[in-house]
């Protein structure tokens, strides 16, 4: 059985944002919390007990203080069941949150080479000793499954794989740590429950939706999907950037190549949207946007979601 808990849905900033003053982060601070999102992250298990993280995002604190399952053992004066991070890219939303992890607790990183790369050559990841956190390798189209803390095996299996995509933002302009073309810098996951043969798909960045890629989403009982922004020029025509979501790696939810329209007819069991920008209109419950993804089978997870597979 697997077990999955959304820690947060949102993109970089969160919602609101604490420098944003435009209509879904003035809604969010004035009357409804229900809007509040914490940067996008799950959590998965497959015995309830030992839980493993896709992505440490700055509000990863918040997120592990928010979620019971998360909370240290009741008796142990240092305990966590936290067994890992899986890390799908090398984006501060997605690794900020391991220095939130540097309180001596025993844990495994698991990312590509190029992501390690990245937290190679900042020396403020050594906070993270390597004796104590191991970081483990992994690669395009390799399942592995994820160990515990005492070695004994986790039951999940997971299968990472290449996503359209680009490198962090903070590297434009400047060498990659692991030089190359990019390949394996912005992973999708399958995550497997060995026991039971339940899975899902895991993509929190995602720049266009290919033929290979809808082939191996279809039929999918459950898709966590990028949907930072509404449509490509959100940031632009809002006032808030300058930036596309192309540009910046991500594909927007409406449009003819846009997700929604995307991924329609693919048998996809529950389709979940996460890394949800503050600008996107559709984080408002009952406006066209919203309306329009919900119609189409789509939903925006609440912090704390808890879903069963």
């Amino acid at each position: 059985m697997l077990r999955v808990v959304v820690l947060g849905a949102a993109a970089g900033g969160g919602v609101p944002q604490w420098n944003c003053g435009c209509p879904v982060c003035r809604t969010a601070r004035n009357g409804h919390p229900e809007l509040r999102s914490t940067q996008a992250s799950i959590a998965v298990s497959a015995d309830g007990e030992h839980w493993f993280l896709i992505n440490a995002s700055p509000d990863l604190r918040q997120q592990l203080i928010a979620t019971p399952q998360l909370h240290p053992k009741a008796g142990e004066l240092r305990h966590s069941p936290v067994a890992g991070v899986i890390l799908t890219n090398g984006e501060i939303d997605a690794v900020a949150g391991l220095l939130s992890m540097r309180e001596g607790s025993p844990f495994t990183i698991h990312a590509h080479q190029r992501v390690l790369a990245i937290l190679k050559s900042n020396s403020i990841f050594n906070v993270l000793n390597e004796k104590n956190v191991k970081r483990c390798p992994i690669s395009v189209d390799q399942a592995f499954e994820p160990d515990l803390p005492d070695g004994s095996p986790s039951g999940i299996e997971v299968l990472p794989f290449a996503v359209p995509g680009k490198a962090a933002w903070y590297l434009e302009g400047t060498a990659h740590p692991a030089g190359g073309d990019g390949a394996g810098d912005t992973l999708g996951l399958r995550i497997e429950d060995r026991a039971s043969g339940k899975f899902f798909f895991f993509l929190a960045a995602c720049a266009h939706l290919t033929d290979g890629l809808k082939s191996r989403l279809a039929g999918a009982p459950l898709i966590f999907f990028d949907g930072t922004v509404w449509r490509d020029d959100e940031l632009i025509v809002a006032g808030l950037g300058n930036k596309t979501g192309q540009s910046m790696g991500h594909i927007a939810m409406s449009g003819d190549q846009g997700a929604i329209e995307s991924l329609a007819g693919l048998d996809i069991g529950r389709k979940m949207f996460l890394h949800i920008n503050n600008s996107n209109p559709a984080l408002l419950r009952g406006s066209a946007e919203r309306k329009t993804a919900e119609s189409a089978g789509w939903q925006i997870p609440a912090d704390g979601t808890e879903i069963t597979l």
